[in-house]
C-alpha cells in the first residue's frame, strides 16, 4: 500500500496545480479505500494477485479524480449530473403520474439534490472525516464527485441471486413516495467558486451539486421558445401512443452516445436503429402539421423569414408549386383563418391541412439541399 501511496501521490502531484498537502491526503484515502476493498474482497482475496488488483482499482480512481478535476467544477458538475440523470431517468416519474417533460426534469433534480448529500455523507464515514466536512479546493471537488458516481454505481445484491445499482434502488423508493397530486418547486441556487484554479468552494449541503439540466426561471427567448418545442414533441408523442419515442428524444436531449442510449433502453443496435427511423418519422410529421407554426418560428424559418429559404430558393418554390399552392402561401402570409382560407379555395379544412404540409415539405427539401 506504501507503494500505491507513492504512485498515486506523484501523479496527483504532476497532473494538478494543487498543494502538496491537498494532493498528499487524496493519496492517502484512494489507497486506504483500495485496501479496505482488497482485504474485504473474497474474490480478490482468493486471486493470489491482490497486488495487480489493488494497482488497477488505485489507477481506476485516480483517473476519475483528474476527469472530474480537468474539467472543473461547473463542467464536472454537469457532466456527473448528466450521467446520473440519465441511469435514473426511466425510475424516477411514479407510473400513476402522466408527468410532462418539465415536470419529470424537476422531479429528477430533487431526487439527485437529496442523493447528493446522501453521498456526502457517505463519503464522510467512509473516509472517516468530521460531519462537517466540505470539499472546499477544486481537487477536493473532483474527489467527492468522482467518488459520487462509484458511490451511485454500486450493485446491491437482492434476493434471487440478482443485483441493482443503488441510485436506482433509491430512484424507485424515492417515486414510490411520490403521491399524484405533489408539484414539486425547485428553487434556484447560487453557485459558489467556479474557477479552475485551486479555489475555496463552499456550498451549503442542501445546495451541493445542484445543477439545473434545462433553464429554470428567467430564460433569453430562444431557450423559451426551444422549451416549448420540446413540451409540444414529447406530448405529441404520448397522443400517438409512441412512449418509446418520447424516452428516445429524452436521453438524446442529454447528449448521451448512443451505447448508453442502447444499455438505459435495453436495446440492441438494430432496435435502436429501427427506433431512431421511427422517432424521425413522427418528428417530420410533427413539424409539418399541426405544430409547424412554433418549430418554424424556433428554426426562424417561419412565414415571415419565407420558410427560411433565400431568395433564390423561395422564387423556386414558387415556380415548383401549382397555382392552388402559390394563393394558399399568400393566404398564410396575410394571416386568415383556415376556415377562410379553405372556403377561398374550395376544400375541406382536412385537404387545405394535407395541401399546406405537402408545401411546408417541398420547402423543407429545398431549403436541405
Amino acid at each position: 500500500m506504501e507503494a500505491l501511496f507513492q504512485r498515486l501521490f506523484k501523479e496527483l502531484r504532476q497532473g494538478t496545480r494543487s498543494s502538496e498537502p491537498n494532493c498528499r491526503q487524496l493519496a492517502e484515502r484512494l489507497s486506504q479505500e483500495v485496501n479496505r476493498i482488497c482485504s474485504e474482497s473474497k474474490r480478490i482475496q482468493d486471486s493470489g494477485e491482490i497486488e495487480a488488483w489493488a494497482t488497477s482499482l488505485g489507477k481506476h480512481r485516480l483517473t476519475q479524480c483528474l476527469k472530474y478535476y480537468k474539467l472543473g467544477s461547473h463542467r464536472g458538475r454537469v457532466d456527473l449530473h448528466s450521467t446520473l440523470s440519465a441511469i435514473v431517468y426511466r425510475y424516477i416519474t411514479p407510473p400513476q403520474v402522466q408527468a410532462s417533460y418539465q415536470a419529470r426534469l424537476n422531479l429528477i433534480e430533487d431526487f439527485l439534490q437529496g442523493f447528493y448529500v446522501e453521498s456526502l455523507n457517505a463519503f464522510r464515514r467512509e473516509n472517516q472525516l468530521t460531519e462537517t466536512y466540505q470539499p472546499r479546493t477544486l481537487l477536493e471537488l473532483a474527489e467527492y464527485m468522482a467518488f459520487t458516481e462509484r458511490y451511485a454505481k454500486r450493485r446491491i445484491p437482492l434476493p434471487g441471486r440478482r443485483n441493482q445499482q443503488l441510485i436506482i434502488l433509491r430512484a424507485q423508493t424515492f417515486s414510490k413516495q411520490q403521491p399524484p397530486e405533489t408539484a414539486v418547486d425547485i428553487e434556484q441556487t447560487t453557485e459558489g467558486a467556479s474557477g479552475d484554479g485551486d479555489q475555496t468552494w463552499s456550498p451549503s449541503p442542501t445546495q451541493l451539486m445542484r445543477q439545473q439540466m434545462v433553464s429554470q426561471g428567467t430564460e433569453i427567448p430562444e431557450d423559451a421558445l426551444r422549451s416549448k418545442v420540446i413540451e409540444a414533441l414529447l406530448t405529441y408523442l404520448k397522443e400517438k401512443n409512441q412512449e418509446d419515442c418520447a424516452d428516445y428524444f429524452t436521453l438524446r436531449l442529454l447528449d448521451l452516445p448512443t451505447s448508453e442510449i442502447e444499455q438505459i433502453l435495453g436495446l440492441t443496435p438494430r432496435q435502436r436503429d429501427y427506433l431512431q427511423q421511427r422517432f424521425k418519422y413522427h418528428l417530420i410529421r410533427f413539424s409539418l402539421s399541426h405544430h409547424w407554426e412554433l418549430v418554424h418560428e424556433w428554426l426562424e424559418a417561419d412565414l415571415e423569414h419565407n420558410l427560411g429559404l433565400t431568395p433564390q430558393q423561395w422564387d423556386h418554390l414558387q415556380e415548383s408549386i401549382s397555382q392552388k399552392q402559390v394563393k394558399l402561401l399568400q393566404f398564410k402570409q396575410q394571416g386568415l383563418a383556415e376556415t377562410e382560407i379553405a372556403q377561398a379555395l374550395g376544400c375541406t379544412p382536412n385537404q387545405l391541412q394535407k395541401q399546406w404540409s405537402k408545401l411546408l415539405e417541398q420547402a423543407w427539401e429545398i431549403r436541405n439541399l
